[in-house]
């Protein structure tokens, strides 16, 4: 059991045996053993607009108007099956960690998190190696974005290595949410630093990029030291109408299940049965692997990157 995740933890997915987890054919219901919990990697959650205790950053790209608290996540993930979850640090908080620390603390061992510090903001950049130790065991990853012109990290500069040299050497991981187009810019970053997982969200974003941006993605498949997320689906029915199928299909063939984890279905509306819902939807895109790389994806993997083996 580890608090961060190197190479050789990612590398001994591999050839991991895995106990077995039980499915309901005709809906596709699925229920965790304990040898083989859920885990929810992708979720965020917000104390609402008119919190005095945890306010949005003055710098909030954008400010959700309804409250997902740790409280209401903990309900449905007892509701619908899921033992685990990462909080994943949302941009609306900025570099302000607060209500982070407050979910991890009402999660009581169930609920780890993902932070978020800025390579170009020179406090920001120094404020990251000491909060990640004192919270040694309770961050899994720092996250970094690249999906809007103006707030790009500083690709190709000494602040964008000297963040990931950082994150390196607390033994966390590196997780990616970006736009394909700006993938290259990431490429020597994670080849460098090859003993440090990197965590690609939301499928890599297939459909806010043409095909041949999102092949550059789906070739760091061939990089040992990353992880793909079965997250944020995107709907046939929105722009651009693509397939989403044949994609994850693709994806599940590159990095296979061992390196792939899933996250997603909880907000601030959400219920237990939803929470469920959502799982299953995602189990329809799965129905290629066997039972065992299904319940890999379901959260085999994710117990043993982030420490809940």
């Amino acid at each position: 059991m580890i608090n961060g995740i190197d190479r050789r933890a990612c590398l001994g997915i591999l050839g991991s045996s895995i106990a077995s987890l039980a499915f309901t054919s005709s809906v596709g219901t699925v229920g965790a053993t304990k040898e083989t919990p859920i885990v929810d990697s992708h979720l965020h959650c917000f104390d609402g607009p008119d919190s005095q205790e945890f306010p949005y950053h003055p710098r909030a790209p954008y400010e959700p108007t309804s409250a997902a608290t740790p409280e209401h996540l903990l309900k449905c993930m007892n509701g619908a099956g899921v033992k685990y979850a990462i909080v994943v640090h949302p941009e609306p908080y900025q570099d302000d960690h607060r209500y982070l620390d407050h979910c991890l603390e009402v999660g009581g061992g169930r609920l780890k998190g993902t932070c978020l510090f800025f390579a170009d903001r020179p406090e920001s950049l120094a404020a990251m190696p000491s909060f990640l130790k004192e919270r040694e065991g309770q961050i899994v990853a720092s996250r970094v974005h690249a999906y809007a012109a103006d707030r790009l990290p500083p690709f190709g500069k000494p602040e964008l290595h000297q963040w990931w040299r950082s994150v390196a050497d607390a033994g966390v991981a590196v997780q990616l949410h970006f736009e394909p187009r700006y993938a290259p810019g990431f490429e020597p970053y994670i080849k460098e630093f090859s003993d440090t997982t990197v965590i690609i969200d939301h499928l890599g974003r297939p459909f806010q990029g043409t095909p041949e941006e999102h092949e550059k993605v789906i070739k760091w498949a061939d990089l040992p030291n990353t992880v793909m997320k079965l997250a944020a689906i995107p709907s046939q029915d929105s722009y651009p109408h693509r397939k989403i199928g044949p994609v994850i299909r693709q994806l599940t063939d590159a990095w296979g299940a061992d390196r792939m984890i899933y996250g997603g279905g909880f907000n601030a509306g959400a219920t237990p049965n939803s929470y469920r819902s959502y799982r299953e939807d995602l189990l329809g895109y799965l129905s290629h692997l066997s039972s065992r790389e299904k319940a890999e994806i379901l959260g085999g993997t994710a117990a043993r990157l982030f420490g809940w083996s």
